[in-house]
């Protein structure tokens, strides 16, 4: 995280909150599995198996499909080049879209496998030379970078270094809060939010990709 300037800060946080705010829809729609989670959907696959219950399936289905979006989410970034990040970006908003649609259809599970690809995808838009380079929809490992930063903070290191691990964990909490509040309101509707918000990111990042990425946008090429 620390590699990163000011503004690509801002808009990982940003990316961050939106995982959080579609992940605690899809936990409260599903019962307890995580759409963007893999390490809680995991342990309830082993307890699963462990038990001979049914849910080891439906946490199965949620991994395999979060793992097909990173597939495609990484395709669609090698394919589109200059334009990875609106392209990958407004991919995501079409999946939410269509998650929204199917779950106020009532179909949750459809729903969930929707909102697990579009947060596999969504952890493509950091990445570089095939490498995924900061992780938006999992918050173990930027605890545990928070953490070592704070113990050199304690030795006489870098004062602040752990901020920018420590806002992109805010982020992804005040973005759970966020959708947990909004579910008893919209339900499956607060996804169509979120789809409206990755359109606006994708075409910030299609004009002004630069202020970002350092990359050509549109305007550069007309």
């Amino acid at each position: 995280m620390i590699r990163y300037d000011a503004r690509q800060r801002s808009f990982a946080v940003c990316l961050s909150a939106l995982a959080g705010f579609v992940d605690a829809i899809g936990f409260i729609a599903t019962g307890g599995f995580f759409v963007s989670f893999m390490s809680g959907n995991s342990t309830r696959l082993a307890v699963g198996v462990a038990q001979h219950h049914a849910a080891a399936l439906l946490a199965l289905q949620l991994i395999a499909t979060f793992v097909g979006g990173v597939v495609i989410g990484s395709m669609i970034g090698r394919i589109a080049g200059r334009y990875r990040h609106p392209l990958i970006l407004a991919w995501m908003a079409v999946l939410l879209a269509l998650a929204g649609t199917a779950g106020e259809s009532g179909a949750v599970w459809a729903a969930a496998s929707l909102m697990a690809l579009a947060m596999g995808a969504e952890n493509t838009v950091f990445e570089e030379d095939g490498e995924v380079r900061l992780g938006l929809t999992y918050m173990t490992g930027t605890l545990v970078k928070l953490g070592q930063r704070l113990a050199l903070a304690l030795q006489g290191g870098p004062r602040w270094a752990w901020l920018p691990h420590f806002y992109l964990w805010i982020g992804l909490v005040g973005g759970a809060i966020t959708g947990a509040a909004t579910f008893p309101l919209l339900g499956f509707g607060g996804l169509w939010i979120a789809s409206a918000v990755l359109v606006a990111l994708a075409v910030f990042t299609m004009f002004r990709g630069e202020v970002l990425f350092g990359v050509a946008t549109a305007k550069d090429l007309t």
